[in-house]
């Protein structure tokens, strides 16, 4: 029977090799795995208990908040907060950054997190999860905390993964060194190494985007689209469409088997015109991990882990997934900006 890797020791052994490291960072992620267990949990048993439906309130981004999501933020929250090294957290769910009270120990880490990513999709039983971001404060620590220690470029993280709860919970992470994927046993409780050094493809099969929205995109959106449908492609044959409507179910699938994920801006809601997606909460984890697999992440011109966030709800266009597919987008994208510099 081949050996089992936790996700534990699998980060102490990796922690072994790096300089200086004091173990901070493995008590965090021990917190972020029970949190995963204990969501799990009630996602298993929606349906059976009281965590299906609306609570009757709207979050900071003007959506109402499944029982679920607020379940999932509640327990996030109360057990990063007690990891002891952490100075301060922000979550989809709050409007502002929630810092560690002084009653508690505390550190220099930081985290930023989607407690339930797809929740739209929880009724149904589509494949939902937790996306997280984990940052080092910079400023002193023994003085007041900055948003500009929050308020981070994606490429200064430390760490990044989601949590995907399906049928079966798999914890994807990296910390700068590889893609490594751990799945839930059930039997014994522990996450065990399932999918070591994951690589995406370098050419992908598949684009994941909303199509509905297709007539509030723009031209260069609209023939980024066009290129992936067509016999004129990489491929020599249409893309094949994949399109969940949960951005870790997307991911994950194009992750393992190639692809594109697309969620560009769009006129369909004029407070939203950089499209849906948060950048801090959404875009920079998800661009971490699909590099250090090999992929890329852009905004359509821009790579996602250069933007400077702006304030912590901030929204990105997000194209993200297999190079090749990503990089056409890129030079699409480019060319036409050039053809409206020149008329």
């Amino acid at each position: 029977m081949p050996q089992q890797v936790t996700v534990t020791e699998h980060i102490l052994l990796h922690q072994k090799m790096v300089p200086g490291a004091t173990g901070q960072f493995t008590r965090l992620f021990n917190e972020l795995v029970l949190s995963a267990k204990i969501i799990s949990r009630a996602v298993n048993k929606a349906g059976l208990v009281d965590v299906l439906g609306f609570t009757g309130d709207v979050n900071v981004q003007g959506e109402e908040v499944k029982k679920l999501d607020e379940y999932a933020n509640r327990i996030l929250i109360h057990r990063l907060a007690r990891s002891g090294v952490l100075c301060a957290m922000a979550s989809e769910e709050n409007a502002d950054i929630i810092e560690v009270p002084e009653t508690l120990p505390r550190g220099d880490y930081i985290i930023i997190f989607d407690p339930l990513d797809g929740s739209s999709n929880i009724d149904v039983n589509v494949n939902i999860g937790t996306i997280f971001s984990i940052y080092k404060r910079k400023s002193p620590s023994d003085g007041s905390l900055m948003a500009s220690d929050v308020l981070q470029k994606g490429s200064e993280q430390v760490a990044a993964g989601y949590i995907l709860y399906g049928s079966s919970t798999m914890l994807i992470f990296t910390s700068g060194d590889g893609v490594h994927g751990f799945t839930l046993d059930p039997s014994v409780g522990e996450f065990i190494l399932s999918h070591p050094n994951i690589r995406i493809p370098e050419q992908g099969k598949i684009y994941s985007v909303n199509e509905g929205y297709e007539r509030y995109w723009d031209r260069d959106t609209k023939k980024a689209l066009a290129y992936f449908k067509s016999p004129k492609n990489a491929l020599r044959k249409p893309f094949s469409a994949r399109y969940i409507g949960s951005l870790v179910a997307d991911f994950h699938r194009n992750l393992l088997y190639g692809g594109i994920f697309m969620y560009p801006a769009d006129l369909r809601d004029p407070k939203k015109p950089s499209g849906k997606l948060r950048l801090t909460c959404e875009c920079n984890p998800m661009a971490f991990i699909v590099e250090q697999a090999g992929g890329m992440a852009t905004d359509g011109i821009n790579r996602i882990l250069d933007i400077e966030p702006e304030h912590l709800h901030q929204r990105a266009p997000f194209f993200c997934g297999s190079y090749n597919d990503v990089q056409m987008v890129k030079e699409i994208y480019e060319a036409e900006r050039k053809i409206k510099k020149n008329k």
